[in-house]
């Protein structure tokens, strides 16, 4: 299928989990993180989920950085230079949704792409080869692009990958792991 299609389909997919269930999922993909080899890294990336869109609550995954003294830095989105720019997470810096419904820090203490070493991505389907599909605004592509090349780059999906996505390009960047509720795909 390709990406058209398939964010059309995922995006239903979702919004047909009750909320209940998106909780437990969520949970369950936090658990399953533990088995990722990430816990010698210190410089975490998270994305904050868009509620109204049923991604991923990454509160669970972040409550466990906190336990194990992980460095954590969330984002705020440049619109107009489809950007992002990366603070260390604060809580009391975040503002619960913005214009597009994305929370985001307000400010705080700012970090350079480079220095993040596992940055855990949203999307909405991702296949076997370990390419994902976002929004299609291209936020994402453009951030990894910015980190290391040994960034280690993890989805969180509620399920099992496609088969194959058709219409990959050559600036998109695959990702190394994809956590789900059943395990850890590795690419």
């Amino acid at each position: 299928m390709n990406k058209k299609v398939l964010r059309a389909l995922y995006r239903q997919k979702r919004t047909a989990i009750p909320p209940e269930q998106q909780a437990l999922l969520s949970q369950q993909i936090a658990q399953q993180a533990l088995r990722l080899p990430i816990w010698d890294k210190q410089v975490f990336h998270s994305f904050l989920p868009i509620v109204s869109f049923g991604e991923v609550d990454t509160g669970y995954l972040i409550q466990l950085l906190q336990e194990r003294g992980k460095t954590l830095v969330v984002s705020r989105t440049l619109m107009e230079t489809i950007r992002m720019e990366h603070f260390l997470y604060d809580p009391t810096q975040i503002e619960a949704n913005n214009k597009w419904h994305i929370p985001e820090p307000q400010g705080g203490i700012p970090i350079k792409s480079e220095e993040i070493e596992v940055v855990f991505v949203p999307l909405l389907a991702y296949d076997t080869k370990g390419n994902r599909v976002g929004y299609g605004k291209g936020f994402y592509d453009n951030f990894l692009e910015e980190c290391k090349a040994d960034t280690l780059k993890i989805g969180l999906s509620f399920f099992p990958p496609e088969p194959y996505i058709e219409d990959v390009r050559e600036g998109d960047i695959p990702l190394d792991y994809v956590v789900t509720p059943e395990g850890v795909f590795k690419f």
